[in-house]
């Protein structure tokens, strides 16, 4: 890699989240409609001159969003994870993130970025999409369905990755600034086991561009374990629904809220009434995700 490579990693929102129970390795089968949006962090991937290991460094560019760093970022992870499937061994690989994300949100930041260090390798040495969604799948359950930088239909743990054709939508974000671990999410929904609704109208609500339908089908089996240990979640729900949002919802594990309105103009009314809360759109427009080289090495 003679070059650094910029990538986008962008968050992501469950348009709906249904569980189907405990599988016996521990992990969750899930069915889960995944909306990139255009929020994002940026990433850079090159050689670390003079130095032989991974390294990530992490910045913010938003303030109240931490920048978390250590072997344990889902970004160095991503890099051993290419290394061992491929065989290509780079010495020296720095990450540089950007992060706008919010961290333990459940808007996929930590997968994105894995996600785009992959898609990085991945140009750098001609690797097909292909067989970086199989590493992708070994570095977490969301890094495939971000890999893919459009909406998909999740399966599985999340490996299983089917495209689903989505217009563009308008949401509000309120992020709560309560870090909740997926694993525990996940164990809450155990402890009651309510799986949500069949999935097949509000896959063609999102299809088709019928909004006032999506809004009123949005779901996350996991919600109810995380409101009943953190009512916020509840608050905000109500918050955005009354003041005029077409739905809301806890996104992924939570706890942050989404709610979906009408066009940019309608979000930014809600967001207005709703302290903290930002406005995005998803999926991004159409476009590559790797940047390509910059000038000079990272």
């Amino acid at each position: 890699m003679s070059d650094a490579i910029e990538v986008r990693a962008h968050a992501k929102l469950n348009v709906f989240l249904r569980v189907l129970g405990r599988r016996s390795d521990g992990y969750h089968d899930v069915e889960t409609l995944i909306l990139p949006l255009q929020l994002h962090d940026d990433v850079t991937v090159g050689l670390r001159t003079g130095a032989a290991d991974v390294a990530v460094e992490v910045e913010t560019a938003v303030e109240g969003v931490p920048a978390p760093a250590g072997p344990d970022n889902l970004a160095a992870a991503a890099v051993r994870a290419f290394a061992e499937a491929t065989g290509e061994h780079r010495d020296g690989v720095h990450v540089r993130i950007v992060k706008r994300i919010p961290v333990a949100a459940g808007m996929g930041g930590g997968s994105a970025d894995a996600a785009a260090v992959l898609l990085a390798l991945g140009q750098d040495l001609g690797v097909e999409r292909e067989a970086l969604s199989r590493i992708a799948a070994r570095v977490g359950a969301d890094v495939p369905a971000l890999l893919h930088g459009g909406a998909v239909f999740a399966s599985g743990v999340g490996e299983v990755v089917t495209p689903v054709h989505s217009p563009t939508t308008h949401w509000v974000v309120k992020p709560l600034g309560i870090p909740v671990r997926a694993s525990d999410a996940y164990a809450w929904w155990d402890a009651h086991g309510v799986t949500g609704p069949d999935t097949g109208a509000i896959v063609a609500a999102l299809e088709t561009g019928n909004d006032e339908l999506l809004g009123s089908a949005l779901f996350d089996d996991l919600q109810r374990g995380v409101e009943t240990r953190h009512p916020e979640v509840t608050a905000t729900v109500e918050a955005l629904e009354a003041a005029g949002a077409l739905g809301a919802v806890m996104t992924g594990s939570g706890p942050t809220v989404v709610a979906l309105a009408r066009n940019l103009g309608h979000a930014d009314t809600i967001a207005a009434q709703v302290p903290g809360a930002f406005v995005t759109s998803g999926p991004p427009p159409a476009a590559p995700r790797t940047m390509g080289p910059l000038s000079g090495v990272v």
